[in-house]
């Protein structure tokens, strides 16, 4: 759900679904209420996010009197964004030019193959729109010599979305997920008893609703499928949760894998339980508080991983990097996941939030205040709606500490190639 600034033009509005609202409100104002706001933390995955009750379409800028006849909500005032003075200086140009532009690489890659042909046009923004900005936007970063070169270049050429966010006033909630490395085995051992399944053969032909994930853990439907072991039960459940890992294998050689489908049940998120619970306060829920808990209380485990319902499926990579929903190659800091059903597929985002760096005065992880440009390329079970938004910090460890400090809010803006 997006609304819509124009750079150099007059009149800017907040478009929202093409049901219309009941109560007129501002713009600042809650207009909408895309879903109950449960919890949001560590990697947005493993704690509830909001359900998308309500979905809307990336929308095109519109003038005002267009915006109510296509039932807008509400008009953002002029006075409210002069975007002749709007920031959109990247913070990460200077030193990570090569990443952003490899980025835009496997997304100009991805709008020119048929899968992408299948999602556009998103109201109004056709795939060839979608692919024309994606090449100009790579010649301007480019050929800018500096990040306020750029911000100036893209004032000109592009027109400018906002995400209306979780409740109609642009806030988004931004998490951070991670590649896990960790050790695992292609058979099973007395060490390594806890499978990652492939995609069955005749998934195609499951009758809906689908299995739940008790169901099919360690079932004789499942048997034969296994691509990989891990020590771990819940170390299992979190390659679920991000997608793909890579995994050193008792040889010394690297298995990779990515995901390759999942089943149609809606996910639950684990975090979200053991606060309902009284297990845990929401505001102490991080991955490594729920490591210690598990560790702690073994017997809840399993109940809790089950009321989960959804299930994810792998498939080998041959060692690939990370890949994302779009099957492109996901670069740290640079791509994001999102919900493809608001927003555009391989599009040019920039993001407003905190992310961690590391203090090396005291050698700690500080969250600072980033902005900078990312490519839309991937999404995720949990990330639903408006206002969510989970950022890709890179595999192993260090990305993993990284990533489970991101939990808060900001705002997320589109790039479109002026028609």
């Amino acid at each position: 759900m997006i609304g819509s600034q124009k750079f150099g033009k007059s009149k800017y509005a907040l478009l929202g679904n093409k049901k219309k609202c009941s109560e007129q409100k501002s713009w600042t104002s809650t207009l909408y209420r895309a879903g109950d706001i449960l919890f949001a933390t560590w990697v947005g995955l493993i704690c509830a996010v909001p359900p998308c009750y309500m979905q809307t379409d990336f929308q095109r800028p519109a003038e005002a009197a267009e915006l109510k006849l296509a039932q807008a909500i509400a008009p953002i005032s002029p006075r409210a964004v002069n975007p002749l003075t709007l920031d959109l200086t990247d913070d990460l140009l200077e030193s990570d030019r090569q990443n952003l532009l490899q980025a835009i690489d496997h997304s100009i890659q991805y709008i020119r193959t048929p899968s992408a042909a299948k999602r556009y046009p998103i109201a109004g923004i056709s795939q060839d729109l979608m692919e024309r900005s994606l090449v100009r936007f790579r010649r301007l970063v480019q050929v800018s010599r500096t990040a306020k070169d750029l911000q100036q270049a893209v004032n000109r050429e592009f027109d400018l979305y906002k995400s209306v966010g979780r409740d109609g006033t642009g806030s988004v909630q931004f998490t951070g997920y991670y590649e896990a490395l960790y050790k695992a085995s292609r058979t099973r051992t007395d060490e390594f008893k806890y499978p990652l399944y492939s995609l069955p053969p005749d998934f195609a032909q499951w009758q809906s609703p689908h299995p739940t994930r008790a169901m099919l853990e360690g079932s004789k439907q499942m048997a034969g499928l296994e691509i990989a072991w891990l020590s771990d039960r819940f170390q299992a459940f979190l390659v679920h949760v991000q997608g793909s890992a890579r995994f050193e294998l008792p040889d010394g050689n690297l298995l990779t894998v990515g995901y390759a489908g999942k089943t149609d049940q809606p996910y639950r998120s684990v975090g979200a339980e053991l606060v309902r619970d009284g297990k845990m306060r929401l505001e102490d829920v991080t991955l490594q508080t729920l490591i210690e808990y598990f560790k702690k209380n073994p017997q809840d485990l399993i109940k809790y991983l089950n009321r989960n319902p959804s299930f994810v499926f792998f498939r080998e990579t041959n060692g690939k990097p990370a890949t994302g929903s779009l099957g492109a190659p996901v670069i740290a800091e640079r791509s994001i996941a999102t919900d493809k059903k608001i927003f555009p597929s391989g599009g040019i985002a920039l993001i407003r939030t905190e992310i961690p760096f590391e203090n090396p005065t005291i050698g700690k992880l500080e969250l600072r205040q980033v902005q900078r440009f990312a490519l839309d390329q991937d999404t995720g079970g949990a990330i639903r709606g408006a206002g969510r938004v989970d950022i890709f910090m890179g595999t192993g460890d260090r990305a993993k500490q990284r990533a489970g400090l991101i939990k808060g809010e900001g705002e997320l803006y589109y790039l479109v190639l002026k028609k």
